[in-house]
């Protein structure tokens, strides 16, 4: 977000090759003025693509933000300072994962549409309700997203919901509790569902990659849980159990969720193919010879043969791979079958798609909220079933709301390893009731560090405050109604 928007999202610079894939065209190239533009429904088109590839070119970003601070990964040589500051609490407004000027480049994208494709019905007779109604659902979505993701990352951020048209436009917009914009952007989701299809796009990938019914109740069932309204997470989740054409893959092909993509059990995916000019960045990050990103001990130990653990499907071989002795790598994005050495090759390095929802995710999103009900039986049934399908045995556990926590947290992190999952899960845990299980979460965090920066770190993390990101420096200088984030106010 910028305080003066010098250049306007219509005429940006996006490269399209001529092998791009139909329904992925971007916006047109330079030189292209406001009122040359919004003519027709091919222009809508348009801009709602530009806003996916947006997203979509910050999946490493969403790895970090999901991963750097938890405890399932650790840096390598090749790891920025930026990175192992951010790992280990050390933050400060100059970084540059503070910078969350790619979030709101998605969110003025979406509101371009909401603002101006309602005028294009006027120019273009083929631009009918429906297809509108429809692209609507889809930014209304993609804005929620990115606005689930600013709030998880920073706590309380500014709630934009006009374009930034031109150098004049009112930009200087101060935060709003983080809490109450996600309870704002329910009823939004909401009146986006009706319009969303369920499988009317043209190809499966598609169907996976763009937004559908069930994808806007993914989001609205984790935005839920998020917000502890565990009534209506499983309202949420029972719609999509509802849906006959989403299931878990069975165990011999839990791997084909990440190669080739786009499963049975998939929801809602970014969308890569580097063949066509649209590579993802994880290959790169976590391929065995890039010394960014490892699994971290902890990991090795929940999926390591070596270790006596069960995880034939989904653990070595699957989310990690072992090449030698103390080498071990993330094969979720370079993989190209559940065998640890077959490495993704060619075209294909960086095609693998950024998950952003499956189903065993959001089965687990209503194991944990039944379990905080008190409905045991029903969550455990959840929760063996996710196991059963792995290839691993069911669980007997006490009937406990702090016993499934911890079960459901250690599942998650087997089931959703590396996936961007792991330090929201741990917050939304040391949020719950007030912070009673703050220390748990301090416990699980320390675990991954160096014996000599374990009390450091502890300390850092007992303050829930220090669990959000500060605000970039660049963006307290432009906007003087933002107050920096308290934590980091010295």
């Amino acid at each position: 977000m910028r305080n003066k928007a010098k250049i306007i999202i219509l005429i940006a610079v996006i490269t399209v090759t001529s092998g791009c894939s139909d329904w992925l065209n971007l916006i047109p190239p330079q030189g292209l003025i406001r009122e040359e533009f919004w003519q027709t429904k091919e222009d809508v088109h348009a801009v709602v693509m530009g806003a996916y590839e947006s997203f979509a070119q910050m999946d490493d970003r969403l790895f970090r933000y999901g991963e750097l601070r938890a405890d399932m990964i650790i840096g390598d040589v090749n790891q920025s300072l930026d990175e192992q500051k951010v790992a280990e609490s050390n933050i400060y407004p100059d970084n540059w994962l503070c910078n969350w000027a790619q979030f709101y480049t998605v969110i003025n994208y979406c509101n371009e549409v909401i603002k101006n494709a309602p005028l294009v019905q006027d120019r273009d007779d083929t631009f009918t309700d429906y297809i509108l109604q429809s692209y609507l659902s889809e930014v209304y979505f993609l804005r929620s997203l990115a606005y689930f993701y600013l709030v998880r990352i920073y706590r309380d951020v500014p709630f934009v919901t006009e374009p930034t048209e031109t150098d004049d436009a009112d930009v200087y917009q101060a935060k709003i509790d983080g809490e109450d914009l996600l309870r704002l952007l329910i009823p939004e989701l909401e009146e986006a569902r009706k319009y969303a299809t369920t499988d009317g796009y043209q190809t499966p990938e598609e169907i996976k990659g763009r937004v559908t019914k069930v994808a806007i109740d993914a989001l609205m069932a984790d935005i839920s849980l998020w917000l502890f309204e565990y009534e209506a997470v499983i309202t949420y989740a029972e719609r999509i159990e509802a849906s006959i054409e989403y299931v878990l893959m069975p165990p011999a092909k839990w791997f084909e969720i990440f190669y080739p993509g786009n499963s049975l059990e998939s929801i809602f995916e970014f969308q890569f193919e580097e063949q066509l000019n649209q590579p993802n960045k994880m290959y790169g990050l976590t391929r065995r010879y890039s010394f960014n990103y490892d699994p971290s001990q902890k990991a090795i130990e929940m999926f390591g043969l070596e270790f006596g653990n069960n995880e034939q499907k989904r653990g070595e071989k699957s989310s990690i791979a072992k090449f030698g002795d103390d080498d071990w790598g993330i094969w979720k994005y370079v993989g190209r079958a559940a065998d640890g050495i077959t490495e993704r090759t060619g075209s294909d390095q960086r095609s693998c798609n950024w998950m952003v929802y499956r189903l065993a995710d959001v089965l687990l999103m209503k194991a944990e909220a039944l379990s905080q009900l008190s409905r045991y039986n029903e969550s455990l049934e959840i929760i063996n079933d996710i196991r059963y399908r792995a290839g691993v045995p069911g669980l007997s556990l006490p009937d406990s709301p702090v016993a499934y926590e911890d079960a459901i947290l250690q599942e998650r992190a087997l089931e959703l390893a590396f996936e961007g999952k792991r330090w929201f899960d741990l917050v939304r845990m040391g949020r719950r009731n007030d912070y009673s299980r703050k220390s748990k979460l301090i416990e699980i965090i320390v675990s991954n560090v160096p014996s000599t920066q374990k009390r450091i770190l502890a300390t850092k993390l007992t303050n829930p405050l220090g669990w959000y990101m500060p605000i970039a420096e660049s963006e307290i200088e432009r906007n003087p109604n933002l107050i920096q984030n308290p934590y980091y106010i010295f």
